[in-house]
């Protein structure tokens, strides 16, 4: 009786046991930062001295400004002539255009004058030489006016590229935020920022995101918890969890859950239960 008394003893041991490990294990509790959705480095992609950067936008939240500009004179003068180069040369389209008809016209009668010509057996060889010389002549006119027409379109074309690729460099030395969280300025005015060189770090503030570290245990009866945030049930749940373990928390699975924005005060900590 003793014996059996001690077996049973020992079974209802370990039972709760694992019911208290369980309950622990579905009520873990972590600890997590409420963070930005996203934050991002901002880096030159044009090379220049840099003639502005507003450090009093610095820790604010940028509505639409804005707030680097690195050297642009000679490209904002480069774009200006481009621009004159490429009205210039679609004028210039515009009237070679208008002279092939003539052109074509003139040859068309000077093939025709040959060809009847050359028929007549009272017209001279000279006479038959002139007629070919002139249709030649007038054939090469049209032929070479189409020409300058082709390389017209080219010359527009590759000074449309130019254009557009000055307009693109020209805004990329302008840097603006539009809706974003301004964290740091990483340059000063009159420092020189090539390309590549970090500029800014700007957050997206249009929503949160809190990271914690689950154990693999968590982390497989994570479908049947339920989060809680600072002790109170939530309608949050993780939108992404790793399948490795992390490289810094060697044991854990990083579990990113995002948060809608406004609910909780940015770099505030919350306690994060799962239940």
């Amino acid at each position: 009786m003793k014996v059996y008394h001690a077996v049973k003893l020992h079974k209802t041991f370990i039972i709760l046991s694992l019911f208290f490990l369980g309950s622990f294990l579905s009520a873990a509790e972590h600890y997590a930062r409420v963070e930005p959705w996203d934050r991002a480095t901002i880096k030159a992609a044009a090379p220049g001295e840099v003639l502005e950067a507003n450090r009093a936008l610095e820790g604010k939240l940028i509505e639409d400004a804005r707030i680097i500009h690195i050297d642009d004179r000679l490209d904002r003068l480069d774009l200006e002539h481009s621009r004159e180069t490429l009205k210039l040369l679609r004028q210039n389209l515009e009237l070679t255009q208008k002279m092939l008809p003539g052109l074509k016209g003139s040859f068309q009668r000077q093939q025709g004058y040959f060809q009847r010509l050359n028929k007549l057996s009272t017209a001279s060889q000279t006479q038959k030489d002139q007629a070919y010389q002139a249709m030649v002549a007038a054939q090469n006119q049209w032929l070479s006016t189409r020409q300058q027409v082709i390389n017209l379109r080219r010359s527009i074309l590759e000074m449309e590229q130019k254009v557009a690729t000055l307009q693109d460099r020209i805004a990329k030395k302008n840097i603006r935020f539009k809706n974003r969280y301004l964290y740091r300025l990483l340059v000063r005015p009159g420092e020189y920022a090539g390309i590549g060189t970090p500029l800014a770090i700007v957050d997206d503030l249009s929503r949160a995101r809190l990271v914690i570290y689950l154990a693999e245990d968590e982390v497989k009866a994570l479908p049947k918890l339920r989060l809680w945030i600072n002790g109170k049930p939530s309608d949050l749940r993780p939108y992404k969890v790793w399948k490795e373990t992390d490289e810094k928390y060697l044991s854990s699975y990083r579990a990113e859950i995002e948060v809608p924005a406004g609910r909780y005060p940015f770099s505030s900590l919350v306690k994060v239960e799962l239940k």
